[in-house]
């Protein structure tokens, strides 16, 4: 990721998005953020309006404990959705820090952007001079080896990253361009650390797993990505299921919705009673799916042929349990 020039190792998601919009906060001078509905930033107050993941999955739109004029300063479009974006952006009162989107969004179901989405937030940040920062603690070095920017074409003015770079242990990290992160302490004065924050134990095991994680592995594994999510369709087919399913790289999802599904609203109209019933016959047929209708999955390197192939086949005869 050449355009992250300098970074900052954190120990969770949280930690990396929370300190990126203090950033972005402190280098444009603006208190206001722009995010999107079905997004998961973590837990850190700003990010706690409309969100995804286990908020969406619990119903719970919003969270007791953020005083609302915090809140006030979170707008949230539409995923998908540019001319919503763009009235937000313009008619905010004194401007926007930063826009922060999931470039795939995996905290409200897979939903990948538009042909010409991102694109178009990087438009309106340039325009409105907001900061744009791609969340990728779930979609950096799944979707492509190098990422969103990678994949679409995309450059983000700061980057947060988590999960994956510390090989199962807590790391995370943000970063962006030298004059951006030069605001950090000690170089700048925008103060953020931790006891835990780039302990040797979880670098270690992260550079072990980026070292491993060559571009031919990634390539192996998003063909079998793609395989899996285009043979569960056709089995939904066969059962006669209002389905749609996609992936991008190691990275996947489903809806019990005819689709197209472009942003949170529209996965919200799937089907969620069928999802349980689906999830609790997968499961016993030992198949462990994220236990949301609301949350992506991702294979791994350990996911060769003969368990895509078993997989397939069970999922079949869970698909068949939860339609009877």
């Amino acid at each position: 990721m050449p355009h992250v020039e300098m970074l900052r190792f954190v120990s969770s998601g949280t930690e990396a998005t929370m300190s990126a919009i203090r950033v972005a906060r402190a280098f444009t001078g603006r208190d206001s953020i722009l995010k999107f509905d079905g997004c998961y930033h973590g837990h850190a107050d700003s990010f706690l309006v409309r969100a995804g993941s286990g908020v969406a999955t619990l119903g719970l739109p919003n969270s007791p404990g953020v005083p609302d004029q915090l809140a006030s300063l979170t707008l949230t479009a539409p995923f998908n959705d540019l001319d919503e974006t763009r009235k937000l952006a313009t008619s905010s009162k004194g401007g926007l820090a930063a826009i922060i989107v999931e470039p795939v969004v995996g905290n409200s179901g897979f939903i990948p952007p538009e042909k010409g989405f991102l694109d178009g937030l990087r438009q309106i940040a340039d325009e409105t001079g907001a900061l744009l920062v791609f969340d990728e603690v779930m979609t950096g070095f799944r979707i492509a080896p190098s990422g969103a920017r990678e994949m679409f074409g995309v450059t983000a003015d700061m980057t947060t990253l988590g999960k994956v770079i510390g090989g199962g242990l807590p790391a995370a990290a943000y970063g962006g361009s030298r004059e951006i992160m030069e605001q950090v302490a000690p170089a700048g004065p925008v103060y953020q650390a931790g006891t835990l924050s780039g302990n040797p134990l979880a670098m270690a095991a992260g550079y072990a797993t980026l070292t491993a994680l060559t571009p031919e592995l990634h390539r192996r594994i998003a063909a079998k990505t793609a395989r899996l999510a285009g043979e569960l369709e056709k089995i939904a087919s066969r059962a006669s299921v209002p389905f749609s399913a996609g992936a991008a790289g190691s990275m996947w999802g489903f809806f019990f919705h005819e689709g197209p599904v472009r942003n949170f609203d529209d996965a919200k109209k799937s089907d969620v009673a069928l999802f349980r019933k689906f999830f609790h016959a997968a499961l016993e047929r030992g198949v462990y799916l994220a236990p949301s209708a609301f949350e992506a999955g991702f294979v791994s390197a350990a996911h060769g042929d003969r368990e895509i192939d078993e997989t397939l086949e069970r999922l079949e005869d869970a698909m068949r349990i939860a339609c009877a």
